[in-house]
């Protein structure tokens, strides 16, 4: 879907049509550059060891609780047998894939990348509950080397934070327990050869706390600029920063929904000013 129109030449398409007192033809032009911004496939592959969170991260990310109609499978063992897709329920062209965790018999973590098929997706989310183990590391570097992008989650981040060894009587003590975590995943991953790993902590069930929405501004900074819709329209609404982006995203198209509409309402050629005023 790459070189997608911009609206300075759809504007001049439109015009030219206009002014052969063609206003169908405008009106498919304005609705085929609509179709083509709101279908653009994002492909998110989300894997890790079994029970690491994978299915619940999924569930988290679509917006839909853990056991409700479409939701993926959870369990304390492994429930991901085959590569499942899961797509956004409002916005189909935006899929998360549960892929079964890597090292397990019926996925050896030797024929894990031909198993799954890698190069289909456009970034990975590699998700441990502890410290990110040998096949995390496997996996990725063979996504390294396919020269795709990887984001490390240590989840279950509020199970660690409940639990007796870590008892947080401050925020200082919260923050300093969460650096302490974060520090930990990074030294680990960067004795893997990794010069500077991007690891983020998480809950699936608290997806505004800790490092969601930072995650979430990191994939909409390294994706291509044609694939940042896709993402920002279905991405969960962890901030008043998330709404704003999403309330700008929308407006911007307002313009081209309401000249498609002017266009198919107008008589001859008066509709030439609102090519004019795409621009």
């Amino acid at each position: 879907m790459a070189g997608l129109p911009s609206s300075e030449p759809l504007a001049e398409v439109i015009k030219e049509v206009l002014q052969n007192s063609d206003q169908t033809l405008a009106v498919e032009k304005i609705n085929e550059f609509l179709d083509k911004q709101n279908n653009i496939p994002l492909n998110i592959a989300v894997t890790g060891e079994s029970g690491s969170g994978k299915s619940t991260f999924v569930n988290a990310f679509r917006g839909i609780n853990n056991g409700d109609d479409g939701a993926a499978p959870t369990g304390c063992v492994e429930t991901t047998t085959e590569v499942t897709a899961y797509p956004h329920p409002n916005y189909p062209n935006v899929v998360l894939w549960d892929l079964p965790g890597i090292g397990t018999t019926k996925f050896p973590a030797n024929k894990y990348k031909k198993h799954v098929g890698l190069e289909k997706y456009d970034f990975f989310i590699i998700i441990s509950d502890t410290r990110f183990r040998e096949n995390d590391v496997r996996l990725a570097k063979k996504i390294r080397k396919m020269k795709k992008k990887f984001y490390f989650v240590r989840s279950k981040i509020d199970r660690d934070l409940q639990s007796e060894e870590i008892t947080c009587k401050s925020n200082f003590d919260r923050e300093k327990t969460l650096t302490k975590i974060r520090d930990n995943c990074i030294q680990g991953l960067q004795k893997e050869g990794f010069e500077s790993p991007q690891v983020f902590l998480g809950s699936s069930f608290n997806l505004h706390d800790f490092d969601f929405p930072q995650l979430q501004e990191t994939l909409e900074t390294e994706l291509p600029e044609h694939k940042k819709d896709a993402l920002l329209r279905t991405t969960p609404i962890t901030s008043l920063e998330i709404i704003k982006k999403k309330k700008n995203a929308f407006k911007s198209k307002i313009k081209y929904y309401a000249a498609a509409s002017a266009v198919g309402a107008a008589v001859p050629v008066p509709g030439l000013s609102i090519a004019v005023d795409l621009l």
